[in-house]
């Protein structure tokens, strides 16, 4: 399975240019796909629904879209009734078979004065692969305030830890058969892949936060329900890659413990330009 993690930075360009297809290229062909900065019906890109356009250049792909910001973006028919519409801004998951069941998690904001305080979350997709159903994420985190992003990295690592015992989007019996007869109780697996823009370094503590403690000998404690870097698994050295172009890798896949040995690639695509940021593809036997 190929997974990739793109900021798309609702597709404006290192050439100040806006295009979607060329985002559509370059993460076409994976087998599950996590965009980040991806907008509705704003004026600076032309007031389009970009989830529907990419979904569109991106046919053979299920999706969903989570809004993060979602304010009105409404207009009048000219009879006084309105044209209904949503300014949104958010994540989106892509897949070639089926997304189960979806979520879409706020994660804590705070009020700035004089800095852009935008509302993040965590879209949530579960896809069954050929080794069973996996949670995926898709999110981006806060760039200013690393105490704000560390306390949305534990509400993402609570997320995690709650799911199994949650249940599936439904679980359990029903006196009413309306609402078991369109198909059996959706899964809801323990193991996870959580991809995006986490606006962080591995020499930070946040990161730290996310794989666990480094030991004496140098190596990652890592805790049993927790996650590991794939790009580490893969083999490079945490402080190695650059996915903004400036020797700085800020975007990631973390996997589930048990998926670690799993891992059997990851590379930045280093030649796409429909974004700020760079494309991170990981391969995993899924």
């Amino acid at each position: 399975m190929r997974i990739v993690t793109y900021n798309i930075q609702y597709g404006h360009g290192r050439d100040g240019g806006t295009d979607l297809a060329r985002i559509a290229r370059a993460v076409d062909g994976a087998d599950v796909i996590a965009l980040q900065e991806v907008e509705r019906f704003w004026q600076r890109t032309g007031m389009i629904d970009q989830a529907a356009e990419l979904a569109a250049l991106l046919r053979p792909y299920h999706w969903v879209y989570g809004a993060n910001l979602d304010m009105s973006a409404d207009l009048s028919d000219g009879d006084g009734r309105p044209v209904h519409r949503r300014r949104q801004f958010g994540n989106m998951l892509m897949s070639k078979t089926p997304i189960v069941s979806s979520r879409n998690y706020l994660l804590p904001k705070a009020a700035m004065l004089n800095r852009h305080s935008l509302q993040r979350g965590a879209l949530e997709a579960v896809v069954e692969t050929a080794h069973g159903a996996v949670r995926f994420y898709s999110l981006h985190l806060d760039h200013l305030d690393r105490g704000l992003q560390l306390a949305q990295i534990d509400a993402l690592l609570e997320f995690h830890r709650r799911a199994p015992s949650e249940g599936g989007a439904w679980c359990g019996a029903h006196q009413d058969e309306a609402w078991t007869r369109d198909g059996p109780a959706p899964p809801m697996p323990s193991e996870a892949i959580v991809l995006g823009d986490f606006n962080m370094l591995a020499s930070m503590p946040n990161y730290e936060r996310m794989v666990g403690l480094r030991a004496p000998d140098g190596g990652r404690v890592h805790r049993l329900n927790g996650f590991v870097d794939a790009w580490v698994a893969a083999g490079h050295p945490e402080d190695s890659g650059d996915t903004m172009g400036d020797g700085r890798r800020i975007d990631y896949c973390f996997v589930s413990t048990a998926l670690a040995g799993r891992v059997r690639g990851a590379t930045i695509d280093s030649a796409a330009q429909g974004s700020d940021h760079q494309p991170l593809w990981t391969e995993m036997d899924l």
